[in-house]
């Protein structure tokens, strides 16, 4: 078997079974990839995560794209993350299909009723975890709770990515800074889109999901930011229910998260609409790893690039956070979404139950219920 057709039926096997979030991925492809197949030591995979962390977009796909290139060239660069994004894309795809046809039945409702506290669960607990992680001092702590608070006086979430990590690197190398002359500095300005509520269009949804793949560091759950600034907020195009059921379905199918993309762009236009969306926010991510992936070696050494990075995943952990609040008010309504969100939170936490489980059994929850009121 030819390498390249090697990277593809490996990826399409990732992509219907990789359940659990990027961390649990990247844990999948090193077992696939390094322990037994051997296409890449310990130190090359480690670079590539590495890699994957300094630039935008989804860091499982991205480590998909980078171990295809690496195994086969730029075919395999393509051929690896389509094979990992399309068995998600499709899965998804019929679940917005059933979801536009159903959805507003009780018995869907209900599904949905108790999937919801669920992800708001799994979110606190990913923003717990990479909280202890990227917090690493005052500066980061400061700098994520300055971009909370700003957050909720409607600040643009990709001016306050951009601006957190500027500042944090700024600050972390002063006495490096001190020595440049000022001319070389250059100020950040107009950062992002600004958008204003608008009529639907194909075009304008494409570009609006390429912004966010553009732009987006951080955790996959720094994605509902990003979709509710713009399609709820700014484009008032979608709901806050709409928007927990499109993570909801993005929780529930293996592969990317990104793929709640694919159920917005088909409840906004149908399938047009579906594949538009699926390529405006991954299509960055394969411009990203051709660029970066030659310059590995020097990325990972760069001091400046490195409390660059610290800086934005700071923000992105204050972005996440106001979503995640945001989210929990508009699904947890009533004592049983409050009690489900402690459950799932205990069995997260202290027994290290596999979300997929929980989302299931949130499921049953809700359509046991249905049966009770």
């Amino acid at each position: 078997m030819s390498p390249l057709a090697e990277v593809a039926k490996l990826f399409l096997k990732l992509g219907f079974t990789a359940f659990g979030g990027p961390a649990a991925h990247v844990a999948m492809f090193h077992e696939e990839v390094v322990a037994r197949r051997k296409w890449l030591t310990d130190e090359e995979f480690l670079d590539l995560l590495g890699a994957t962390n300094l630039i935008p977009g989804p860091n499982s796909t991205e480590m998909a794209i980078h171990i295809g290139f690496m195994q086969a060239g730029w075919p395999g660069l393509i051929v690896g993350g389509v094979c990992f994004i399309a068995p998600a894309m499709l899965i998804v795809l019929a679940l917005a299909w059933l979801y536009v046809q159903f959805g507003t039945l009780p018995q869907a409702a209900w599904l949905l009723y108790g999937i919801k506290p669920i992800v708001i669960a799994i979110i606190a607990q990913a923003l717990w975890i990479l909280g202890a992680k990227a917090l690493k001092n005052r500066l980061a702590f400061f700098a994520g709770i300055a971009v909370l608070a700003l957050y909720f006086f409607k600040v643009n979430e990709i001016i306050l990515l951009f601006a957190g990590g500027l500042i944090v690197m700024l600050i972390a190398n002063w006495q490096r800074l001190r020595k440049i002359s000022p001319s070389v500095l250059i100020p950040l300005s107009g950062i992002g889109l600004a958008q204003v509520a608008a009529p639907f269009s194909l075009s304008l949804l494409f570009l609006t999901f390429l912004k966010i793949g553009a732009v987006l560091y951080g955790s996959g759950y720094v994605l509902f930011a990003f979709l509710r600034a713009d399609f709820v907020s700014r484009l008032g195009w979608l709901t806050d229910q709409q928007l927990i059921d499109a993570i909801a379905v993005g929780q529930i199918t293996p592969g990317p998260l990104f793929t709640s993309a694919t159920f917005i762009g088909y409840l906004l236009r149908g399938i047009p609409g579906a594949l538009l969306a699926t390529l405006g926010i991954f299509l960055p991510s394969f411009i990203f790893v051709a660029i970066s992936n030659p310059l590995i070696p020097r990325i990972r050494n760069s001091v400046w690039m490195s409390s660059l990075l610290d800086g934005v995943n700071t923000s992105s952990l204050g972005l996440m956070a106001g979503v995640t609040f945001q989210l929990g008010l508009a699904s947890l309504t009533d004592i049983f979404a409050i009690l489900l969100v402690i459950l799932a939170l205990i069995l997260l936490i202290r027994y290290k139950v596999n979300s997929t489980w929980l989302i299931a059994g949130g499921a049953l929850a809700g359509y046991l219920v249905s049966f009770i009121r």
